[in-house]
């Protein structure tokens, strides 16, 4: 007798009905077969909502304007896939601190559906859910339908990540690679940060990387030192490799010791081969692995965040330009507020000096500095003035816990591009950050 939990994709979006709320595996497990799918029943349903994080494939339910009544998107991380498709009035996002983004989110809006690609069922029926783990549990256990794309390409990971295949109310069989993507080379720039910030890590400390060129440069910085940890949102290429040089050794930590815990993993092929069966790395429940309670139970505990503009004051602006939303916060709140909560731990923020900003005038690229006397208007406040600990750029370091706003003016003028200290100075004076005789001018 066939088994009626396994259906094909066309099946399986015709479950969908109007109205519902469709909760999809964030980044790279996306259900691509059902996402490919979706559009083919968008003449018979209406505002039908997808909450998604970091989305990565471009599907046509909700690229093609054509399908805006159909199909509405809530992003709970912008990606250039949804910044693409912004202006066409279906795609808003959702603030929020990744460790309570499904708790919250579902709080308001119950998933009736859940769909996510999934490592392939073992022998006793359990499947992994492979490279994410932030809030795909919770929408598993509040969905009403809940569909999973297995797909033998997907690592078999190990945490509080395995389900039972009698869970999933449908099955669909998928065979498609992991979307995957290269490190990313660290520039001059980067190298540079990444080794004032590697100077600040002592042996046996617990990190937390991003992805891109500054944390690429960090982890390559620190293969010279001994028995560090990690405890991260996103495990990382750097990291594996950073595991094996013998660097990361996770025995200094003093939160699950010998265990690498992350809530998800982007990177290389190489990395997922890496995660496949190794019990090493352990996939936490978002709301857990981002608490900062739990982050500050180890000791040095070394957040990374990156920013795209810093005012005097240290509000970071990490995810908007202006009101144009870029991307999320993420979890730089969660992991910069844990760093410090922990008993030696430093949390940095970095960002190159300046930056090519097309003028709109002109359209011409001018360098602009990203340390302000003001965000731009509208910008989002990712990280509170109040929370931000060390920031650091090409010129240096400076530690802002505990300063002034006059001290934190001086201290962030001191690391921005010099051929923009005169002015910054200026218009900390205009504005009472400082007064006069402190700026020297």
């Amino acid at each position: 007798m066939k088994n009626t939990k396994y259906i094909t994709a066309r099946e399986a979006v015709e479950i969908v009905k109007s109205d519902d709320h469709i909760v999809i595996g964030m980044m790279g497990s996306e259900p691509q077969a059902f996402m490919n799918e979706l559009h083919h029943v968008a003449h018979k349903v209406k505002n039908v909502t997808m909450s998604s994080c970091l989305p990565i494939l471009e599907a046509e339910c909700f690229m093609n304007p054509e399908y805006k009544e159909s199909f509405n998107v809530a992003g709970w991380f912008y990606t250039n896939t949804l910044r693409k498709v912004h202006q066409n009035g279906n795609i808003s996002f959702i603030p929020n601190h990744l460790h309570l983004a499904g708790k919250k989110r579902f709080q308001h809006k119950k998933p009736t559906i859940f769909a996510m690609s999934t490592s392939m069922p073992d022998k006793h029926g359990f499947v992994s859910l492979s490279i994410q783990n932030v809030y795909e549990m919770e929408a598993i256990e509040l969905a009403d339908t809940v569909i999973f794309e297995i797909n033998p390409n997907f690592p078999r990971t190990f945490g509080d990540n395995v389900v039972h295949i009698s869970q999933a109310d449908y099955i669909i069989e998928s065979n498609y690679p992991v979307p995957a993507t290269p490190s990313a080379e660290p520039s001059e720039k980067d190298l540079i940060i990444g080794k004032i910030i590697a100077d600040q890590i002592p042996d046996g400390a617990t990190i937390q990387l991003g992805i891109g060129g500054i944390p690429n440069a960090v982890a390559a910085s620190l293969k010279n030192k001994k028995n560090l940890g990690i405890h991260t949102e996103m495990f990382t290429n750097g990291m594996m490799d950073l595991i094996k040089a013998g660097v990361v050794n996770g025995l200094a930590k003093n939160f699950m010791k010998g265990r690498h815990v992350c809530a998800f993993a982007y990177g290389s092929k190489e990395l997922y081969e890496f995660l496949d069966n190794n019990p090493s790395v352990y996939f936490m429940r978002g709301y857990e692995a981002n608490d900062p309670a739990i982050i500050g139970l180890n000791d040095n505990q070394i957040s990374i965040n990156t920013t795209l503009e810093i005012d005097l004051t240290g509000q970071c602006a990490s995810e908007t330009i202006g009101h144009q939303q870029f991307s999320g916060t993420g979890g730089q709140s969660d992991t910069a507020v844990g760093a410090q909560n922990s008993k030696g731990g430093k949390s940095f923020i970095a960002l190159y000096s300046t930056a090519m900003v097309k003028n709109p005038l002109t359209g011409e690229r001018e360098e602009k500095s990203k340390i302000v006397s003001t965000l731009k208007q509208g910008a989002a406040v990712s990280l509170s003035r109040n929370d931000v600990d060390y920031v650091v750029t090409e010129y240096g370091c400076v530690c802002l816990r505990g300063t002034t706003i006059k001290e934190r003016t001086l201290l962030l003028i001191s690391i921005a591009h010099p051929k923009f200290r005169p002015q910054l100075l200026k218009e900390a004076v205009e504005l009472g950050f400082i007064h006069k005789d402190d700026a020297q001018i």
